[in-house]
Formats: C-alpha cells, structure tokens, sequence
C-alpha cells in the first residue's frame, strides 16, 4: 500500500481555492488511448476556426482551447476542474496551508460565492466575514456568472493589496461592501485545550501538510497537562476536508493497527485502494511514523466526534471510520456527503485536470457521496434548536452531482417542508439585532454542542436534537 501512495502522489481538498474536492495528485499522466468521435472532433475544430475568423474582433486561440477544456471538464460534476498555471499554483498553496488572500473557504450556490467558514484569525474573519455569507461582487465585478476557480483568482493576489467584497447577509436581509487587506494566510489548522479536569477538546480545521505534527503536539500538550484524561473531543465541524493521508493518520491515532479507514473505487486500477490504520498507508514517503509520540492511552480513551453539514470529504472519511469501528460516538448534524475523490492528470508542467475518479466508502462499505455520515446523536447547534439547518447547503443540493452509486436518487419531502419552515423563522429572525443572532466561537464556554459531548463522555444526558432530521436524499430502487 507504501508504494501505491507513492504512486498516486498526494491527495487534498481544495476548500480554500474554492471547492470541496479530495484530489489525488499525480506525476505522471495516463496513456488514455480511447477511440475517438471523429464527427463532433470535426465539429469542434469548424467552430473553433469560425470563431477565429468571423467573430467581431480577434479572439486568443490559446484562451479559446483553455475556455473549451473548462467547459467540457465543469460539465462533469462540481469538483472537476481545469487548472491553467496560476490556478495550479493556488491549489497548491492552499493544501499546503499557507497563500495570499482573503482567508475563506468556500463553495457555489445560486451561481455566487457562498461562504463555508472564514478561516480562523485571517483578515476576512477579522472583517466579521460569516458563514453562509453569499459574495455578489469582487471589487467591480458581479459574481453572477464566474467560475469558482475565476473568483478565487480574483480574490487572490499580493500581500498588502486591497479587495472590496460585496457581501448579501441572508439573515439580516442586506448586501453592505467589505474592504479587505490581503496577506498571506497561515492557517493553524489544529487548535485544542483541557476543557475541565479529565476532558480535553481538539478542534481539527483543515487536514493540511502540517496537521498531523500539529495534532500530536496539542494531544501531548493535553495530556501534560492532565495524565488522567478520561475522555476526549474530536471537534471537526465545519472542517471541509484536506489530505487524504492526514484524515488516515487522525483515524490511526485512535484506531487499533491495520484496522481499514477508508477504501476507494473507481475505473481504473490506481483508484481501487484499501487505506488502512497504519504508518505506510499515512507517512508519505518514508520517514518516521508521526504517531509514535502521541500517548499509548489514547488508544483507548472514550471519544466524541463532533460534526455538522460543513464537515466534508476527509473529515468525514475519518467520522465514518471511527464511527464503523464503533470507536466513538459520532455527534452533532448529518454532515456534507462528499464522498467522491478528484485525481489531477498532468497536461503539462503546469496545467492539468482535476477529475473525478472514484468513490470512497467507510470500512462497512457505506457510499458518503451525497448522503453523508448521520450521527449516532442528533444535537442541535444551540438550546434552542437548529431553526435553519434545512436551509444549508450539502453535496446532494449541488447541481450535477455525482450520485451515491448505491440507489436511485429522490427528492425528500420532508427536507422541502423544513425548507420552508426555515424561510420563515429567517424572515422572523431577521428583525432582531443583530448582537442576539451571533454564534458561539466553537470551543467557548458557551458552546451548546461542545457542553453536550463532554455530558455524553461523563455518562450524563444529553439535550438531543428538537428540530434535525436525517436528509434522505437517495433511497435504494425496490
């Protein structure tokens, strides 16, 4: 399995260059030899050569090419991507865990840019930047119409430049402008803390290159600071994913050796892969095992996974792994469904394709794509509920998703009624000040789903949820 990880290069989500995507990234290109539709390759080529010649003033034909490859990758499905040099360059950057820009993760929806999470201390958080924020504008130009790719380029640039945002508030019912210094963002993707005496709580944001060494430095702080922890939280909410070897070794470092995480399934060879709880499926190549440091009992210590609908790809490859091998209790809202794996084919040094290849499946052979990981408990964001989680976008709300592979999709009833339940208490919240709808900081005394996993790790009842119910966005044809 240490050779096919080699082979297959690194594997990452590119939530801060815009997309939800675990992409597997290659050095060398396949031979795809496939015969060939000599017709349309003819209509193609009439339509490219009329362009040139009859369009209303000169056209760059290398632009032209570039637009045509888009178009025919983006039809697809939502996470595959032509990515020319400059995008190829972000992508990087942003798995990497540090770029210039604004300091959001984000998606599409509606054909604007949606807001996942700003990144924790970046200058859009700073800005007050929230989730669910939709960004019509950037600078002079109308989102309506941009790619993702297109608009992450637009927001990106040099340190010490300034960007202007326009953003809609759904909840507050106004667009307002919000100017941006940008700067390059260096995302700790691993925050934690002793919540009391014998419970600690780590909060994994992002699985970037460094999250791993991170995350076993913060478990040993922990744990000097109270030997007898008791009892632990994984905090991966709003975690859009990351490298697919980091959500391995975060399963690892809880899960017996060998045990399966995660497998992939796809057409070719190179995307049929078992991962599994141990050091050559995670490390890379070679070098010592990251995990060795972290404390044996944590092996063993009891554990909550704490999830919602922005939990995506690999943090909800390692929810459902712990979830399978019944190592912890999953918490929180049934989480995004992105459950399909994007490979990056070379088309030259600096350009390629990010496409869709297979898959992933929980040890027990569960589909994510489009479905998700439902928690063993339901628990609602705050006391008094989750009025609008109805209202958040997942995979399955995505135009031309990929479907699960395992049943016929449907529209659910249900989750249409609750939509539009949502709208309404919205417009009802609308009207209050704004100081009465802002959210707890995940990990703050004022947590309501944080408190509800430390009572469920001390045996104590939990406040399950009034108003989730599980998307049941496919059901299996009889």
């Amino acid at each position: 399995m240490g050779q096919k990880l080699k082979i297959a290069g690194w594997v990452a989500i590119g939530a801060v260059a815009g997309a939800m995507s675990t992409v597997s990234l290659q050095t060398v290109a396949r031979n795809t030899m496939v015969p060939l539709p000599l017709e349309e390759l003819q209509q193609l080529t009439t339509v490219f050569g009329l362009i040139k010649s009859d369009y209303v003033e000169p056209v760059d034909e290398k632009k032209l090419i570039a637009d045509a490859i888009s178009g025919m990758v983006s039809s697809l499905d939502p996470h595959s991507n032509y990515f020319d040099k400059k995008a190829f360059k972000e992508f990087r950057e942003g798995t990497a865990g540090r770029f210039v820009g604004v300091g959001i993760e984000i998606t599409q929806e509606d054909g604007l840019v949606k807001v996942v999470s700003p990144i924790e201390g970046s200058p859009a958080f700073r800005a007050g930047i929230k989730t669910n924020d939709l960004i019509t504008k950037i600078d002079d130009t109308a989102v309506k119409g941009l790619s993702l790719n297109e608009a992450v380029k637009r927001m990106r640039g040099e340190p010490a430049t300034k960007v202007i945002l326009t953003i809609f508030r759904k909840d507050e019912n106004r667009s307002f402008p919000v100017t941006i210094i940008r700067e390059e963002i260096k995302q700790q993707s691993v925050r934690g803390k002793l919540v009391e005496p014998g419970y600690g709580w780590i909060r994994v944001s992002q699985f970037q290159e460094r999250t791993v060494d991170d995350f076993v430095k913060k478990v040993n702080e922990i744990y000097k600071q109270d030997p007898k922890i008791k009892g632990l939280v994984l905090d991966l909410r709003n975690d859009p994913g990351g490298l697919l070897n980091a959500a391995v070794a975060i399963s690892a470092a809880f899960l017996p050796e060998n045990v399966i995480v995660v497998t992939t399934n796809g057409q070719t060879s190179d995307s049929k892969q078992t991962l599994r709880a141990a050091a050559a499926d995670y490390q890379g190549r070679g070098g010592a095992d990251p995990l060795k440091s972290l404390p044996v009992a944590l092996k063993k210590v009891a554990l909550v996974v704490l999830v919602n609908e922005g939990s995506a790809s690999a943090s909800e490859i390692v929810a459902g792994a712990l979830q399978d091998h019944q190592r912890a209790t999953i918490m929180g809202s049934q989480t995004f469904g992105k459950g399909s794996v994007q490979t990056f084919r070379p088309l030259g040094p600096d350009t390629g394709l990010k496409i869709t290849t297979s898959r992933y499946y929980t040890p027990s052979g569960k589909s994510i794509q489009a479905k998700g990981i439902v928690p063993n408990v339901m628990v609602d964001d705050t006391e008094e509920g989750s009025p609008y989680a109805a209202l958040r976008t997942r995979e399955a709300d995505l135009e031309k998703h990929l479907a699960s592979g395992q049943g016929e999709e449907k529209k659910d009833p249900a989750h249409e009624k609750a939509r539009e339940e949502a709208l309404k208490r919205l417009e009802e919240e609308s009207r209050k000040p704004v100081a009465e709808r802002k959210a707890p900081e995940f990990g703050s005394d004022k947590d309501f789903q944080l408190a509800q996993a430390i009572k469920q790790l001390k045996g104590l009842p939990v406040m399950t949820s009034k108003t989730l119910v599980v998307r049941k966005a496919e059901a299996k044809e009889e």
